[in-house]
């Protein structure tokens, strides 16, 4: 029998795989849920549009460089979930950015992804250029 569990279950989930193995993967720690869905009453989220909420960003961010990108966004959704059009725009400029922002449907691909991300090389920044670009 197969059970069929929420996006927000799924979450959880992930994160709880995370916590568990974060002495493996010390960068987990960094990965974070960008609360933009759910449902909310109109004055609430009226003020969370003006703060910048945005329709369509992924669910989750690895802030760590790895291989070519700059960062892996992760758009969470169960077997049988639809992306809508706002964040499939969303994955195709993230990826034009220089992040990896996919799609994944299950706990299983979602571990693997991450696995696969943190195992790519290091990108190497140098902060002295980082420093003079900002400062010009």
């Amino acid at each position: 029998m197969q059970f069929k569990i929420s996006e927000s279950q799924l979450q959880i989930l992930i994160f709880d795989w995370c916590h568990l193995n974060r002495n493996w993967y010390p960068e987990l720690e960094l990965l974070f849920h960008i609360p933009n869905g759910g449902y909310r009453n109109i004055a609430t989220a009226k003020r969370l549009k003006a703060e910048g909420v945005k329709s369509g960003v992924p669910d989750l961010l690895l802030p760590v460089p790895r291989g070519s990108y700059s960062g892996l966004f992760l758009e969470v959704k169960t077997k049988g979930g639809v992306v809508s059009d706002n964040q499939e725009r969303w994955l195709k400029s993230l990826n034009e950015q220089g992040y990896l922002a996919l799609v994944v449907y299950s706990f299983d691909e979602t571990i693997c992804v991450l696995k696969d991300y943190l195992k790519m090389g290091r990108r190497e920044i140098k902060k002295e250029r980082v420093k003079d670009e900002v400062t010009g």
